[in-house]
């Protein structure tokens, strides 16, 4: 739908139509004080941050293979692993500047140029994992005090309003012919959404919240080591819908850079499970 609709009206659509779902979720959790949540500005924050890199995420897609998309934005775990020692004090033990440093080699290799030709979307897709690696670690912060549902329920709220900022400000800014695809999918003007796309849309609402939710109960009830593992399968499903779809085959080199950053991320979540474990039985 990105060479028909603005990035910034599908965003639209998509806040409407989960914002039933997280309602109930973060009224079930809160009740009426799911309204006044504590901490707010650093909840605004996260929630300004990931809605950036949901549309940078988003943006990259509309230029890029699903697959080298998925292969970049995987670098965020690393991204968290490199983070948290600079902003909560953290001490980064070698085996994860190791994962980091094979994971950054695995991007570079993906994004490197093809032919002569550098695909800029690739660096929305790093920032996307820049940025959802931020709301991570604001969310490691802010966990303690704010449900989950609480937490997605404001999240949706300023994906929503700032949707409608930027589509008061761009929508319909630029129609140039052969504009970059990514700058045209976040300045097209809004248009009214055919049936079929529209039911997707709303589709999306159950399915996001309940993926969320999903989610959320994977790692509430399973250890991190073990749970975080499977998320690096939707470089997986990102290559087979690629080919399904669109006919987008992924070259050798993102198929061994995305193994490289996802290799990477599995061994650093192992590394750090085995030293827990080793440190309780040492205690014990």
């Amino acid at each position: 739908m990105s060479t028909r609709y603005p990035v910034h009206e599908l965003m639209v659509l998509r806040a409407l139509a989960a914002a039933p779902f997280l309602s109930f979720l973060a009224w079930r959790e809160a009740g009426p004080r799911m309204f006044r949540p504590p901490r707010y500005p650093a909840i605004a924050l996260r929630g300004s941050v990931m809605c950036s890199a949901y549309t940078s995420y988003v943006m990259a897609i509309a230029a890029m293979p699903l697959a080298d998309t998925a292969a970049i934005y995987f670098t965020m775990p690393l991204f968290v692993a490199a983070l948290a020692g600079i902003t909560l004090g953290e001490r980064v033990p070698l085996h994860r500047i190791v994962a980091i440093l094979v994971g950054f080699a695995g991007t570079v290799l993906t994004i490197r140029p093809r032919g002569d030709v550098f695909e800029p979307a690739a660096l929305l897709a790093l920032y996307a994992a820049f940025g959802y690696a931020i709301g991570q670690l604001l969310a490691r912060s802010l966990g303690a005090q704010v449900t989950p549902g609480v937490l997605a329920f404001h999240q949706n709220v300023i994906y929503l309003v700032l949707a409608l900022v930027m589509a008061a400000i761009l929508s319909g800014v630029s129609s140039a012919s052969g504009m970059h695809p990514s700058l045209a999918f976040l300045t097209r003007s809004w248009a009214a959404p055919r049936a079929a796309d529209l039911a997707f849309v709303l589709l999306m609402g159950p399915l996001v919240t309940s993926s969320m939710y999903l989610f959320s109960l994977a790692y509430r009830l399973g250890q991190a080591s073990f749970v975080a593992p499977f998320e690096y399968s939707a470089i997986f499903w990102a290559a087979t819908f690629g080919i399904l779809f669109w006919g987008d085959i992924p070259s050798v080199a993102v198929v061994i850079g995305g193994a490289m950053v996802a290799s990477a991320g599995i061994y650093m979540l192992q590394r750090d499970a085995r030293q827990r474990l080793d440190r309780n039985q040492t205690r014990a």
